[in-house]
């Protein structure tokens, strides 16, 4: 297992720069259950497990555990990509081998021991690589085994998907579930984990399609505006192009 070596000055910059890139490149950022999940970072350590889709996955848990949730966040990374990406071990990414049983119990007993104290955060991604969406999530037990060991923790599903909505940049969405329990029978656990990250995919698979979500409503945290040259010029390029007919 590869050990973080976790720098706050590189957090604070590196967070931040994940933020940035995420406004530049993303129109949305909606989120749902922020308010809750950041209530319960106050009063317990939280491990958050959710689905891993995108390139993007690791700048946006940074962006969150460190702005949305102010938790001193830390990750589980597949040891060959933090050798890779070394950069991540200093904003909380430990690695382990999945290939290797030894390396996993490490790594579990590492994370448990993070999980000590309210404020602290263990993201997970399950499935144990990049995934699409429209696959199953066919998660390992690795997550599973850090919630029942990991006993002060509040277990979190939650769910990233990006995606175009007719407009010219992509929408984010994030979306945390209620917490769950965890299970001594680790299959199990990782069934109940499987099926609460699905959930929350559906959720917003739902409001992608403008239907009705229960619960929390997801809250938009970043749009970026038009500028006024860019909607007066889309204007002004409809009316020169539109047929004398409809004039």
């Amino acid at each position: 297992m590869i050990e973080p070596r976790k720098s706050r000055l590189f957090n604070a910059w590196f967070a931040s720069h994940a933020r940035g890139r995420i406004h530049r490149t993303f129109g949305k950022v909606l989120v749902r259950g922020l308010a809750e999940t950041l209530e319960a970072a106050q009063k317990a350590p939280l491990l958050v497990i959710s689905n891993h889709a995108s390139w993007w996955d690791p700048l946006v848990i940074l962006h969150a555990s460190t702005h949305l949730l102010r938790t001193d966040g830390y990750a589980l990374m597949d040891a060959k990509n933090l050798r890779r990406l070394p950069f991540f071990g200093l904003v909380g990414a430990f690695g382990v081998d999945l290939d290797r049983p030894a390396d996993g119990a490490s790594a579990i007993r590492f994370a448990a021991k993070l999980l000590d104290q309210p404020g602290k955060l263990v993201w997970i991604f399950p499935q144990g690589e990049e995934r699409p969406i429209t696959e199953p999530l066919r998660f390992r037990e690795g997550a599973a085994q850090v919630a029942r060991v990991a006993k002060r923790a509040q277990l979190i599903p939650a769910a990233v998907r990006y995606e175009f909505a007719g407009e010219e940049k992509p929408h984010l969405y994030l979306s945390f579930g209620a917490p769950i329990q965890a299970e001594k029978d680790t299959d199990k656990g990782r069934q109940l984990q499987e099926a609460a990250v699905a959930a929350e995919l559906n959720t917003i698979d739902s409001a992608i399609g403008k239907a009705h979500v229960s619960g929390p409503p997801f809250v938009e945290i970043y749009s970026a505006n038009q500028g006024i040259l860019g909607k007066w010029a889309e204007r002004l390029l409809s009316v020169m192009t539109r047929p004398f007919a409809q004039r």
